[in-house]
């Protein structure tokens, strides 16, 4: 039996605690914490997958029986990838990540967490971004046998599309929604207005502003109606805490499926880009 610690020990909730409960507790934790604390980017991915009802229930049924002695500490993510939205999507204070709860759509900042990369560091890993997004593309091409015109209007497209979803203003969230919204597919756009509207009641109160910048992308693998494509953004970003700019800076991944002659965002992952 696994001794792993559960996202309702990091909550300091039960399993059976209703989500009302839930949001309780993840506000209360992260009321005091910076965005780049590693526990602040935890509780919002418990927050994520406890008030999602269908992520919820395939979580608890991955989860052990209860043992009275389990320790409440820090667990390690769920075997589900992390899906972001708004800024990663995570909850907010940040975006944010997914981060989601807000920003979503996770969320790291580039000098704050995990020691801060130093100037050689961050020189070294968009090198490597490079590197890897100019990997990715030869792939496709030898794949696609050097027809890459759809392919590259997916990327035109998924350039386009990841500015206005994961950026967000708390003068204007409804307006926001509405621009990322018309660059997703139905099935998308169901999962991003869950974590917007987590979303939706934080960023005022926070006072969060992120704007997403692409900095590099590259064409992962491409078929006739679907383009997976690998995108590099800023996310600098602005709260009641930091009044100057704090810059994430992530990899993103989005899916994207020809809709009726159009390029939409079908599936989209963030992670943070390592220093």
């Amino acid at each position: 039996m696994s001794d792993a610690p559960t996202w309702y020990d990091l909550l300091d909730v039960p399993r059976d605690a209703p989500a009302e409960e839930v949001r309780a507790a993840w506000r209360t934790q992260i009321a005091d914490l910076e965005p780049g604390d590693r526990r602040f980017d935890a509780l919002n991915r418990a927050a994520k997958v406890l008030l999602d009802p269908v992520e919820r229930a395939a979580y608890d049924a991955s989860l052990p029986p209860e043992r009275p002695d389990d320790a409440a500490v820090t667990p390690a993510a769920p075997a589900e990838e992390r899906r972001a939205a708004p800024g990663a999507v995570a909850p907010d204070v940040q975006a944010g990540s997914v981060e989601q709860p807000d920003a979503p759509l996770a969320d790291r900042p580039a000098g704050a967490s995990r020691g801060v990369p130093s100037w050689l560091l961050v020189g070294l890993g968009v090198l490597a971004a490079g590197l890897l997004v100019a990997t990715a593309w030869m792939w496709t091409r030898d794949d696609a046998g050097g027809d890459d015109s759809a392919a590259r209007e997916a990327q035109v497209a998924a350039e386009r599309a990841v500015v206005p979803v994961l950026s967000y203003d708390y003068e204007h969230l409804e307006a926001d929604q509405r621009a990322a919204q018309a660059l997703m597919t139905g099935s998308y756009r169901e999962e991003y207005d869950k974590l917007f509207a987590v979303l939706e009641e934080n960023a005022p109160q926070t006072r969060t502003r992120v704007t997403a910048s692409v900095v590099a992308s590259g064409i992962v693998r491409a078929s006739a109606e679907r383009v997976q494509v690998l995108v590099f953004v800023d996310r600098p970003t602005t709260n009641k805490l930091n009044a100057e700019p704090v810059v994430y800076k992530d990899q993103v991944t989005l899916s994207m499926q020809l809709v009726d002659g159009e390029w939409l965002v079908d599936d989209l992952a963030t992670s943070p880009v390592q220093g």
